[in-house]
Formats: C-alpha cells, sequence, structure tokens
C-alpha cells in the first residue's frame, strides 16, 4: 500500500556534510527507522580533491567555479596542485573557500578571475557543499522520491576576513551559551549574512534548512537512549570528528559549556584532561586558543549544577578515543546518522513552533 499525500508532505531529506563523508537519511513519516533509505558517501570536498588530484595528474590548470564550501581535503589538494607549477583560476565565491580575504588566497597563488580563461589544458571544476541533483538521482534509482523538506548541516566558522577563524566561530558558541537558547535555535532557513557556507546552500536549494555540524551531532546524541535517560542529572556530549573534536556540557534542556578543538592534535590522555578541567571549569579559553583549538567557554555555576559525570561519544574518530570510557552513542541503532537524526529534530521543531 502507497504512503499517503500527507504522509509524504512530513518526509525531510538530512544531508550532514563532513569533511570526510556526506552522510544522508531519507526521513519517512510513518515509516519504521531501520527501514528509512540512508546512505554514507564520501564528502563534497573529498571528491573535489579527487578531480583535482585527477587534473595534477594530467597536467592541467583549474578553473574553479560554483559556491563557496568547506575546505580541507580539497584547500589541500589545491596547494599540492599549485606547487607543480600548475594554474588554479577561480570565480570569487568559490575563492572564499580558501580564506575570507582575498588577497591572501591571492597570495596562495590562486588567480581570482570573473571568466572563464584561456589556459589550456583546462579541467573546469564546481564547488558547493551540496549535489541535490546527485543525490535526487541516486535515490530515483531505487524509485525513494527526494523530499520537499531539505536539512543541510556543514561547519561554518563564518566570514572573518580581519580576525582568526577560530576565535570568530567560537564568538558564535559564546553567544549561544549567553543566549540560554538550545541547539535548535541555529537552524535557520535564512541564515545570518557572516554564515556563508550556510547562505551557499540556501543559495543552491532555496528553501532548506541550515545548521552546523556540531549543532545537529549533539541534537542527534540527545536521541541516544543511554543519553537521554541520564541528560536530567547532566551528561558531557563530545562529537569527535575528521577534522574537529567539540564537546558540550549539558543538562535538562539548558547548554552549560562549549569547547572545540582539532582532532589533529588530541590523543585519549589529553582529551580526557582537558574534559576533566572543562567539567570542572578550570579550562580557560585562552589555553585551548593558544594551542591552535577554537576555545573553551563554561557558564558560572555549571559545577554546581552537575558534575556532568555521564560521557556520551560520537563522530566518526570515537574509536580512537575508548580508553576515556564513554558511552558510544548509537541514536535509532546508527552512529553515523547521528547528525541526520538531530537535523530531523531541529526541523520538527521548527514545524512544532509554526503549527
Amino acid at each position: 500500500m502507497g504512503r499517503d499525500k500527507m504522509d509524504v508532505s512530513k518526509d525531510i531529506l538530512a544531508v550532514d556534510v563532513g569533511s570526510g563523508t556526506q552522510d544522508i537519511l531519507v526521513w519517512q513519516h510513518g515509516v519504521n527507522p531501520e527501514n528509512r533509505p540512508k546512505m554514507i558517501l564520501p564528502s563534497a570536498t573529498t571528491i573535489l580533491a579527487a578531480k583535482i588530484e585527477r587534473a595534477t595528474e594530467k597536467g592541467h590548470h583549474i578553473f574553479l567555479t560554483g559556491k563557496t564550501m568547506g575546505g580541507g581535503p580539497c584547500s589541500r589538494a589545491m596547494k599540492r596542485h599549485l606547487s607543480k607549477g600548475l594554474k588554479v583560476f577561480a570565480g570569487k565565491e568559490p575563492a572564499l573557500t580558501f580564506h575570507d580575504d582575498l588577497a591572501k588566497v591571492e597570495g596562495m597563488g590562486i588567480q581570482i578571475v570573473d571568466n572563464r580563461p584561456g589556459a589550456a589544458p583546462l579541467t573546469e571544476l564546481e564547488m558547493g557543499d551540496l549535489n541535490l541533483g546527485a543525490i535526487s538521482r541516486a535515490l530515483g534509482q531505487f524509485q525513494v522520491a527526494t523530499p520537499k523538506t531539505v536539512a543541510v548541516s556543514v561547519q561554518d566558522h563564518g566570514f572573518s576576513p580581519t580576525k582568526s577563524n577560530r576565535a570568530f566561530r567560537f564568538e558564535q558558541w559564546t553567544d549561544l551559551l549567553g543566549s540560554g537558547n538550545g541547539f535548535e535555535s541555529l537552524l535557520y532557513q535564512t541564515p545570518p549574512g557572516h554564515l556563508t557556507r550556510m547562505k551557499a546552500v540556501t543559495q543552491s536549494v532555496p528553501g532548506a534548512w541550515v545548521t552546523d555540524t556540531c549543532a545537529s551531532a549533539f541534537l542527534g546524541a540527545l536521541q541516544d537512549p543511554w543519553t537521554d535517560s541520564r541528560r536530567e542529572e547532566g551528561v558531557t556530549i563530545v562529537n569527535i570528528g575528521n577534522e574537529h573534536t567539540v564537546a558540550a556540557l549539558v543538562k535538562a534542556k539548558k547548554i552549560w559549556g562549549i569547547y572545540e578543538h582539532h582532532t589533529s592534535l588530541l590523543d585519549p590522555v589529553k582529551l580526557n584532561d582537558h574534559l576533566d578541567r572543562f567539567r570542572k571549569e578550570s579550562l580557560t579559553n585562552r589555553e585551548i586558543f593558544e594551542d591552535t583549538g577554537h576555545g573553551c567557554r563554561v557558564l558560572p555555576g555549571a559545577g554546581e549544577a552537575s558534575p556532568f559525570k555521564h560521557l556520551t561519544i560520537t563522530g566518526p574518530n570515537r574509536e580512537r578515543f575508548l580508553s576515556l570510557n564513554g558511552h558510544m552513542a548509537a541514536p535509532f541503532g546508527d552512529m553515523m546518522l547521528t547528525g541526520c537524526f538531530g537535523l530531523v529534530k531541529a526541523v520538527k521543531e521548527k514545524w512544532g513552533q509554526v503549527n
């Protein structure tokens, strides 16, 4: 028996865009979670990096078009390409992927252009965090309709041409703590102007909901039964991603603290020490920033509110930190879709506010 129009109108396509993978869930209303279509695919930046590498191998110059997107793998591939003496041309929007100051982008060797250059041989590559057409075609091969509601999470440092993007990004977490709002409040259909990656997604897919990958990961982890049952006591949630490790102190509906660092600079001993002092309000923002992390903020009185002894871990690099003895969150039985479940939760919260 087919699903009625009312059910289909409540479906959500959730795409959690990371540096290693893009995790995709078709949340079909009224369908058992285990039967909802899902895919774990290479991330957009990983795909682009592979295309850049192929152009490098062929000895082709590169022309980058499209939108601002996540860097990481594609940025590293671009630098290797330039080191071979090959040229990189880019429009202004895609060029902002590499730095918010276009003068610094040009300093890297990338030439900012308005039109396709005449250099040859030339490979043209389109940039962007979300290829909705490709996802829809893949789903269509299995007779799965693409929902009209699209929700996407990306890690957005924010536009900061003259200030450290690490500091600027962490100011946004500080603002969230000060507001008293939950992670759901970071979901937008019209994102603030400084959130350029999110804006690029909504320009490509008008009407899409967007949020930060860490916000969606926290919301997803809180749907894990073990974590949810301890939420009233207070939990420490850690999302160990490929690029960033972010932790939050949460009790009931209140966020008491946020910590963010780079995963590559952490090992189990160091992270355990940071989390211990994070809970005790003795880990400073300055220490983390000077260690080339992003920062650390805890609201006054957090230690009195809870010891936050319950530790929940999620993220693709969680296996490196098994010695922390935390609970490995798996909402609806699937850790890799934690961010997608968080996206769905946030969208449904927004729908509830409207309806």
